[in-house]
């Protein structure tokens, strides 16, 4: 029995041991990708700042710093599957209309000193959820305007893997319904370039640089897609066509 129960002992480790390695494989497969919006927000803070200028149905069309997904006829049930996202979004954002309860429940500001036309309280928690699974009560970031001395909620943006196909894209919100979208053709200044060798008109996503040649030509960095696939709502419109920025 003795012999037996220390066969067991040592096939149960080996059992844990495959089970925990496996999950930790698992666990470093999804942060290669969750990782996509968080990674660049953190190494291109200044592309961040601008990408909320783009939040607009006019703004998308005439950017070739932003791709956008065609907005579709709608399909069977994609007006059905739009209102359960919004019901689901509403009732998740109403307590966020104080922006501190937003930092408290884990939304942090992004450089609030910074003037912005749309202020980003980002979830790290959400943002890496949102790189395998969709939860509209969970968006990656709430958008806030500022508004007679404080900040007043005005919407949120999901996120998806940079990977992410237009199919999947859709089974998160109805491409008939909104458009996605991804900012692409960034040329980030040098690194360590002074604040005055970097021409604004040239870098970045309102650059004019918008090729790969034309950023090494300048000594830029050249990322093809920053932040992931994106889609923002604005639950309180009254429109569709504002809700969901077609």
């Amino acid at each position: 029995m003795r012999g037996g129960a220390v066969f067991l002992s040592v096939f149960a480790i080996l059992v844990l041991a495959s089970t925990a390695s496996s999950a930790n494989r698992a666990n470093r497969a999804a942060a290669s990708q969750t990782g996509d919006f968080q990674r660049d927000v953190e190494m291109y803070p200044e592309a961040l700042l601008l990408a909320g200028e783009s939040i607009s149905g006019s703004a998308m069309d005439s950017n070739s710093h932003l791709y956008t997904t065609v907005l579709r006829p709608a399909a069977a049930g994609d007006a059905q599957r739009a209102q359960e996202i919004l019901d689901i979004l509403r009732h998740s954002m109403t307590k966020y209309k104080d922006y501190r309860a937003a930092i408290a429940d884990g939304y942090q500001p992004f450089m609030l000193k910074t003037q912005q036309r749309l202020y980003w309280f980002i979830s790290d928690r959400n943002a890496y959820a949102s790189a395998y699974e969709f939860n509209p009560g969970h968006p990656t970031s709430l958008l806030y305007k500022k508004s007679k001395g404080s900040y007043e909620l005005v919407g949120a943006v999901f996120t998806a893997p940079k990977s992410a196909t237009e199919s999947q894209l859709n089974d998160r919100v109805p491409l008939g319904v909104a458009r996605w979208y991804e900012h692409v053709n960034l040329c980030a200044p040098p690194r360590r370039a002074a604040p005055q060798a970097v021409g604004a008109k040239q870098f970045g996503l309102e650059g004019s640089i918008v090729s790969q040649d034309a950023c090494a030509g300048a000594g830029g960095r050249w990322v093809p897609q920053v932040f992931g696939w994106m889609v923002a709502v604005f639950p309180f419109e009254s429109s569709a066509s504002a809700i969901w920025q077609q």
